[in-house]
């Protein structure tokens, strides 16, 4: 066997990007994912084409997932601040 069959590499590079949102972008962040995916392309598929949207379909159905189980926690953190300065 040679020794170039022995060893194998690999490499995968991942980005993360941090977006900053003020509590009204936030907030209005948080509904669109309330409309649910499918309904939600399927409208802006109808009335917007899909040449944008498409190519990312995967990525928009990932991004609704981490709005729903992200976007609440944080909110509601704001909303407990709010209550305690009142």
């Amino acid at each position: 066997m040679n020794t170039m069959d022995k060893i194998k590499s690999s490499s995968k590079v991942d980005f993360e990007i941090t977006i900053r949102l003020s509590e009204v972008e936030a907030r209005a962040l948080n509904q669109l994912p309330r409309y649910g995916t499918d309904v939600f392309l399927k409208f802006f598929y109808e009335h917007l084409g899909k040449y944008y949207m498409e190519p990312h379909e995967k990525g928009i159905r990932s991004l609704f997932e981490t709005l729903k189980q992200e976007l609440p926690k944080h909110l509601a953190k704001v909303d407990k601040a709010r209550e305690a300065f009142k």
